[in-house]
């Protein structure tokens, strides 16, 4: 019998089933924990519910990148079975960007999920990351793009285009600071970063990218990780008014307050297991549901709670829990 997923979602709506939380970490003492902590909660919510990406943009030290990217190469060599790890290397055009591509992806490709490519500004970077990938024997891994200036704005729909593409990701801070002062410094702040007119023009052209294209739009990081409150705000409006289905954490504290706004309810979930599971029944024909007619069109939608619900470790009803035993790699 077919998977729902593979009758239900169609090109635009069959982006990468990623988990919801993007984990940042570069220091190597938090890189480790990062990885302890991922594996001890995959274990206690019966999925991987956070991806770890080890950072060498921001985490590799002046003059200590080559080091570096040997740590983390190590790191996702061993990181636990069924970890899912990621690496940010530096942009294109960094003098350490050859090497982190040929020892980390060279090396640890077969452990890493994908590869962070920071300040994207054209798809022709996207083309360089590419050969250096097929160059260090990685072809197989996706690439997860960082846009963070208006010119990459503008070509956020050419970027999400290429097929090696998986994800698109909003670098505020950098967005904000390439503006020349033009944007106030509140604009990147847990609140200002909804109002302002050109940040959110931002966001929303590059979530309307990656939908147009079945990829997968990931918010920015809210700076302020000991404020649980401004972190949970923040994440609930990326997911309910922005249309983003994944966001950065860059403190393990911000975790799990992040996985709760990006899970549906309780009654979404059971309604959306009703659902799917009777459209089952019916070979995914037209079904009447207390009163409304549903088909594929509806079900694609209810199939998506349920996906989002596995994915920030939500308890599903048995009648549908057969579609979601496989691990989440």
């Amino acid at each position: 019998m077919k998977h729902p997923r593979d009758i239900l979602l169609g090109a635009q709506a069959a982006s990468a089933a990623l988990p919801v939380c993007d984990h940042y970490s570069g220091a190597p003492a938090r890189m480790l924990k990062s990885l302890q902590l991922q594996a001890e909660m995959t274990q206690e919510l019966g999925a991987c519910v956070f991806d770890v990406t080890l950072d060498c943009e921001d985490g590799a030290p002046v003059g200590g990148e080559a080091q570096h990217a040997q740590l983390v190469a190590q790191l996702a060599r061993d990181a636990a079975p069924g970890a899912r790890v990621a690496a940010r290397v530096h942009p294109v055009d960094h003098p350490a960007f050859a090497n982190d591509m040929a020892t980390i992806a060279g090396q640890a490709g077969h452990r890493l999920c994908h590869i962070m490519l920071p300040k994207v500004e054209s798809v022709d970077d996207v083309l360089r990351a590419e050969k250096a990938l097929e160059r260090a024997g990685a072809g197989h891994l996706p690439l997860h793009v960082l846009i963070e200036s208006a010119a990459a704005v503008q070509r956020a729909f050419d970027i999400a285009a290429h097929p090696r593409v998986q994800s698109l990701s909003f670098g505020l801070m950098d967005f904000v600071s390439a503006h020349g002062g033009a944007i106030p410094a509140s604009a990147m702040g847990s609140a200002g970063q909804f109002s302002h007119p050109l940040v959110v023009r931002a966001k929303l052209e590059i979530s309307a990218a990656c939908h147009a294209h079945g990829k997968v739009p990931s918010h920015c990081v809210v700076t302020e990780f000991n404020d649980s409150a401004a972190l949970q705000a923040s994440a609930t409006r990326a997911a309910r008014e922005f249309g983003y289905t994944r966001m950065w954490s860059i403190h393990p504290a911000q975790i799990r307050p992040l996985l709760a706004a990006f899970a549906p309810t309780r009654d979404d979930i059971e309604i959306a297991s009703k659902i799917i599971a009777n459209a089952a029944l019916a070979d995914w024909a037209p079904i009447s549901f207390e009163g409304a007619l549903h088909d594929r069109a509806s079900y694609r939608y209810f199939w998506q709670v349920l996906e989002r619900a596995h994915h920030t470790g939500q308890a599903l009803p048995s009648a549908v829990q057969p579609w979601f035993s496989s691990s989440c790699s």
